[in-house]
């Protein structure tokens, strides 16, 4: 059983910038970040595996980036130059046998 935990949420206005952190309570392999928007299907932010590799969506690329320090198994989110439809819940992801996803956490950005 894997758990994780998200925090670093919050309101910001456009071109701001927030940092997600995940701590994962086990080693970690591919991670990453998901969204939702109100209405809309969860989609993919950002993934990182164990080499270090990433993919983006083409949506973040240029203003997000993903990073992960297996000491502590924590994997971030740096997000920059935010927009208002960058608004979603975030939520944390790994994989090991099956999915597993954090809580979530709202991200707002005002115009």
């Amino acid at each position: 059983q894997v758990q994780l935990v998200e925090s670093g949420g919050g309101l910001v206005q456009a071109g701001g910038s927030l940092r997600l952190s995940c701590a994962a309570s086990g080693t970690m392999f591919a991670i990453g970040w998901f969204r939702a928007a109100p209405g809309n299907q969860r989609e993919l932010v950002a993934t990182i595996r164990n080499d270090g590799s990433t993919n983006y969506a083409d949506s973040v690329k240029g203003r997000f980036t993903i990073s992960r320090d297996n000491a502590k198994n924590t994997v971030y989110l740096q997000m920059n130059s935010l927009k208002p439809e960058d608004t979603a819940v975030y939520y944390c992801w790994t994989y090991y046998r099956q999915n597993y996803w954090g809580q979530g956490t709202q991200v707002t950005v005002s115009s």
